[in-house]
């Protein structure tokens, strides 16, 4: 079986999203298996078109509502990937479990903010990349001491 579901229509509410909103969300892999998808029609012709995400986004569009990914968008890409006996695809996955949906809450887009912005995880400094005296890091090239280290100095053996 290559998805874990196939339903027709989507179980969980309209979020509206507009294609911009869809971009700011960073994509992930995902396994086939752990899809519902929200389409029973499958195009022939589209799967077998060599353009057909030409015009449209890169990445599939999955929803996780009530802790189930349904793949909105991207069906004929996630059947592309299993005929090629891939089982991971890249979506962009929004987690409506995590946000607030009451009508009285923001809108959608808005909670997301922009995710665009991801944090840059701290990188230990590496023995060619160290700190420098002034606090930034170090290039890598370093000026010779002016007179050598007498610890550098082998004995000499007569």
């Amino acid at each position: 079986m290559i998805f874990k579901g196939v339903r027709e229509g989507k179980p969980y509410p309209d979020h509206g999203l507009s294609t911009r909103a869809w971009a700011k969300i960073p994509p992930r892999q995902l396994r086939l298996d752990e899809l519902t998808t929200v389409t029973t029609v499958l195009a022939l012709d589209k799967l077998l078109s060599e353009d057909s995400t030409f015009y449209g986004d890169l990445f599939a569009h999955v929803v996780r509502w009530q802790g189930e990914l349904y793949l909105e968008d991207g069906l004929h890409r996630a059947v592309r990937s299993a005929l090629r006996n891939r089982h991971i695809i890249h979506a962009r996955t929004l987690d409506l479990d995590a946000l607030d949906l009451r009508s009285e809450a923001t809108s959608i887009e808005q909670q997301l903010g922009d995710t665009a912005e991801l944090p840059k995880a701290e990188r230990p400094a590496g023995a060619h990349r160290r700190p420098t005296p002034t606090g930034g890091r170090s290039t890598g090239w370093t000026t010779p001491p002016r007179a050598p280290d007498p610890s550098w100095s082998r004995p000499v053996v007569e």
